[in-house]
């Protein structure tokens, strides 16, 4: 697919295979785009977390991952995981590397994954992002996100996903048929 600037990306489901991918843009992270998506200092993946990011069930975990098509590199991931206690609930994650941002691929790997999501159940996304991650508040207000919370040094989101062709004040069906889609 292409982007705003006509730059061709791949999107597809990350696999177990692609760990080396994701060590290779993590390591063309900025430490403040590090910090942004992982709220603390983070130096380096560790081989379990590296094996947590890829070896995804696809139904309770999963993530896309964007190939730059002409380089093959990883560019960017966006992933949910579902609520243990709410399974119609799941937190989201977007990282996409510096020389990418601001592309609009962080719109397309989110809209993607709420399609995922909802296939599988899910209703609702949470967010836990840095207070000054600028460009994902941004992102999530486009989605329709609503600050639900803060803490000290980060803010909570919630984007209730409307199924296609609903309005956000209709009731859905399937899983979400009793609740309201409107953001709590």
């Amino acid at each position: 697919m292409a982007l705003r600037d006509g730059s061709k990306v791949l999107i597809r489901q990350i696999q177990p295979a692609d760990a080396p991918l994701l060590a290779d843009g993590f390591a063309r992270l900025s430490d403040k785009s590090r910090r942004m998506r992982f709220l603390a200092r983070k130096d380096q993946l560790s081989a379990a977390e590296l094996r947590y990011f890829t070896d995804v069930d696809h139904h309770d975990h999963e993530a896309l991952g964007a190939l730059d098509q002409a380089g093959g590199r990883g560019v960017g991931v966006a992933r949910y995981i579902r609520d243990a206690e709410d399974p119609h609930a799941a937190e989201i994650a977007v990282t996409i590397v510096d020389e990418w941002q601001g592309r609009g691929l962080g719109a397309e790997l989110l809209a993607r994954l709420s399609d995922r999501a909802r296939s599988e159940g899910i209703c609702r996304f949470t967010a836990l992002v840095a207070d000054d991650n600028v460009a994902m508040a941004g992102l999530l207000r486009n989605m329709g996100a609503s600050l639900t919370g803060r803490s000290p040094g980060a803010v909570d989101y919630e984007i209730t996903l409307t199924p296609p062709g609903k309005s956000t004040t209709t009731a859905a069906e399937g899983p979400c048929q009793d609740r309201v889609l409107t953001p709590c």
